[in-house]
């Protein structure tokens, strides 16, 4: 059986990046909720953690994200779906409020 590998995704983590890493482990931020805010594999993180990466640079205070954990792709997917249904709904009675307001004036 052949093994094949993922594709990379591409996303890579800048030395802004990583002072904000360091900046929410030393906050005490999970490694797993950390890789999820900047969508990579949670070894990106370990890396930086370890000082196997981006060494030099030093733990942001300010602007951190907000503490973990952070929605999975499958409950954001769900909320855009039911914002997109509550527009939706919103347009359709605005459409049909139009015609009143117009008698009206």
């Amino acid at each position: 059986m052949m093994s094949r590998r993922a594709k990379s995704s591409g996303i890579r983590l800048t030395e802004y990046d990583a002072a904000l890493v360091k900046g929410m482990l030393a906050r005490g931020d999970r490694q797993h909720d950390i890789a999820a805010w900047f969508g990579v594999n949670g070894g990106r993180i370990a890396e930086v953690a370890s000082g196997a990466a981006f060494h030099w640079i030093v733990p942001a205070e300010e602007d951190l994200p907000p503490p973990g954990p952070y929605p999975t792709v499958k409950q954001a997917t769900e909320a855009q779906k039911a914002l997109d249904e509550a527009l939706n709904a919103l347009a359709l009675a605005e459409s049909k409020l139009q015609p009143l307001c117009r008698r009206s004036a």
